[in-house]
């Protein structure tokens, strides 16, 4: 894992003394498929860098109802993270592991002296919250001017793209959770693309065609 993360690093074009600070003063951890890493109300000091695998980022109310924001993979930071630290809030989102997925846990101590010392590390974080943001407003933009039926056919090349495979194993309940809406919705929808030619249906996964 560590030398994978060396090759992620270089090919962001991060000084070798700051490759050299992140490597010694960060730690791997690693988690299982829908293995949390953040849930709302924690206080985070780590900015987490997924070295694989792929991280599904939610907005959850206080009844418990998810609404699915974008995906972190690869190389990508969680600049939600970044956030709440710099403005000592405790967080009001979840990350939770989408497969089995490899991090880097960077200590937020150290961010913001890296972005005054690091010209590499201060467009990182910059890009980070660019990248996120445009994300965010993609999302908003679905819930706000899509039907449900575009919205999960969104969700499943969006899926499709960040797993790099077109089958997606998730069950329609799992779906319905992360779109914000009943089981019921999401069946009918999914037989509707099954009959449209534009996904294949089997028991708790799906093929995009």
């Amino acid at each position: 894992m560590l030398a994978s993360f060396k090759n992620i690093l270089v090919g962001l074009a991060f000084e070798s003394e700051l490759i050299d600070e992140i490597i010694r003063f960060g730690k791997e951890k690693k988690l299982e498929a829908e293995e949390p890493l953040i849930n709302p109300g924690m206080q985070a000091n780590a900015m987490p860098m997924v070295v694989s695998g792929t991280l599904r980022i939610m907005r959850e109310d206080e009844e418990g109802n998810e609404v699915f924001l974008y995906y972190l993979e690869g190389g990508d930071a969680c600049a939600m993270s970044i956030s709440c630290c710099f403005s000592n809030q405790i967080s009001q989102f979840k990350a939770v592991a989408e497969t089995d997925v490899n991090l880097w846990l960077v200590p937020m101590s150290l961010v913001e002296g890296w972005m005054a010392k690091y010209p590499s590390f201060r467009r990182f974080v910059i890009n980070s919250y660019q990248d996120r943001f445009d994300e965010l407003m993609h999302t908003i933009d679905s819930i706000a001017f899509m039907n449900m039926d575009e919205r999960l056919m969104k969700y499943l090349l969006d899926k499709k793209q960040s797993q790099g495979s077109f089958v997606i194993e998730k069950t329609h309940e799992q779906i319905a959770q992360e779109l914000n809406t009943s089981r019921v919705v999401i069946s009918r929808l999914l037989k509707k693309l099954e009959k449209e030619d534009k996904v294949e249906l089997y028991r708790n996964r799906i093929e995009v065609l």
